[in-house]
């Protein structure tokens, strides 16, 4: 594995953590009261629909810059000005009321989030060792289920007492956490302080420095990581299946079921504190994998769990019962979260981390988007409770779909295979995996 540290830092684990969760608990107060605000008005589902594509679009659109800049600049810059730069976009949120004039300052929220995100993310394993990696996976994952968690229970506490503005003030302070740990990390990467990695630190034998001995990191590209790919390709494409029902639940919720405001925000933080066990569970089973294809299989594992539990909700004659469903939907999200995020340490350079994390975020959220736009478009004429067992069986189908491709990448041979094992001598041959990245052409 390429990873940069000889001993585990876990104060900066537990700073960066702590810091996501406290930003991503604001972004959930603030899409949360914004969705309700927006229904409350009679806005129909195109507008949820306009707030969630401004809070995502900018992400896919974004990712080949953002990942370059969690390359190539200082982490600790990129963290100091963009959480600034958020503070105060979140602050003319809190004052805004025009409907475009709010869409248009998500967006540019967003843009922050695009390149924090690749940057914290590509920090991650250089925080600790390899065997390190499951746990502080976890960590950041529970940090972020925790802050996810809160924001909608928040919002749905709010908006009954103050309305929008409240929530949106208290989401611009959340940033100034990554204020603080872009001061305070210790790790930091990009710039200057781009790593080149030894093989003393176990670089060398990762599946990804296999195919790049130089260690740069400047021959890894995704569409020939067959692993990789199949992984990206899957998480999207089930997303874009299952995603619309970020737009439907809240009017299945409110107005099929007919509950509360705040059973809305307890139903969306079921989700969020499943993730919390999920998480720490898929820590524990990735330990015991010695190969990556393990990992691949676990996500898309995880992927039919949340499709079929999807499917489950759409039968449910009350809100109260949505809870325990999204309990155990929110445990294999953080499990599909986790096996992604060691497969990517894995398998990619650590020069290119910030590439692969934000082409990565890039589909996941093309995926949202495009669930979006559907669950958006098709609620103007169809009812919510058979749109959520749509998305649900066309997730299960997207699944089984990929069971085969997943299959032929495992399988699918490298390139100059027999070269590469004449490089990986002694212990280290022991370490190459199925389907690992393909060595260069000479």
């Amino acid at each position: 594995m390429s990873f940069t540290a000889e001993s585990s830092r876990w104060p900066d684990v537990w700073l960066a953590a702590t810091a996501r969760g406290t930003t991503i608990c604001g972004d959930f107060l603030a899409a949360t009261a914004l969705a309700l605000a927006l229904q409350s008005s009679g806005a129909g589902g195109l507008a949820v629909s306009a707030l969630l594509l401004a809070a995502t679009l900018p992400l896919v659109v974004l990712a080949p810059l953002t990942g370059r800049l969690a390359d190539r600049v200082d982490s600790r810059t990129l963290l100091v000005t963009v959480g600034l730069a958020q503070a105060v976009i979140c602050t003319l949120l809190a004052v805004a009321e025009h409907p475009v004039l709010v869409v248009g300052l998500v967006g540019l929220l967003a843009c922050g989030l695009a390149v924090t995100q690749p940057c914290l993310a590509a920090l991650l394993p250089a925080m600790v060792r390899p065997a390190d990696l499951p746990r502080a996976s976890a960590i950041s994952q529970n940090a972020v289920s925790l802050g996810a968690l809160g924001g909608p229970v928040l919002a749905g506490l709010l908006v009954g007492q103050f309305g929008t503005r409240v929530p949106l003030l208290l989401d611009a302070v959340t940033y100034l956490a990554l204020v603080a740990a872009g001061l305070l990390l210790r790790t930091r990467r990009g710039g200057r302080r781009r790593t080149t990695v030894a093989a003393a630190q176990g670089g060398a034998a990762s599946p990804a420095n296999q195919a790049d001995p130089s260690g740069t990191g400047a021959n890894w590209r995704l569409r020939r990581d067959p692993l990789m790919l199949v992984m990206v390709a899957s998480t999207a494409v089930v997303i874009a299946a299952i995603g619309g029902i970020n737009v439907i639940e809240v009017f299945f919720i409110r107005e099929t079921l007919h509950a509360s405001a705040t059973m809305y925000g307890l139903v969306g933080a079921a989700w969020m504190a499943g993730m919390l066990p999920g998480s720490w569970v898929a820590a524990r089973l990735a330990r015991r994998f010695d190969h990556d294809a393990a990992l691949i299989r676990g996500v898309l594992i995880t992927l039919a769990m949340c499709s079929l539990l999807v499917l489950l909700a759409a039968t449910v004659p009350t809100a109260a019962l949505l809870v325990p469903l999204w309990l155990v939907a929110g445990a294999a999200n953080g499990g599909e979260n986790v096996f992604a995020n060691l497969l990517t340490s894995r398998r990619v350079p650590e020069a290119m981390r910030g590439r692969a994390y934000a082409s990565y975020g890039a589909a996941v959220q093309g995926g949202s988007m495009t669930g979006y736009l559907i669950g958006g478009a098709l609620l103007a004429v169809v009812p919510p409770r058979p749109l959520i067992a749509g998305a649900g069986v066309a997730g299960l189908v997207v699944v089984l779909a990929f069971v085969p491709v997943v299959a032929r990448a495992v399988r699918r041979p490298v390139p100059n295979e027999a070269h590469r094992d004449r490089q990986v001598v002694g212990a280290n041959a022991g370490l190459a995996t199925p389907g690992r990245p393909a060595e260069p052409e000479p």
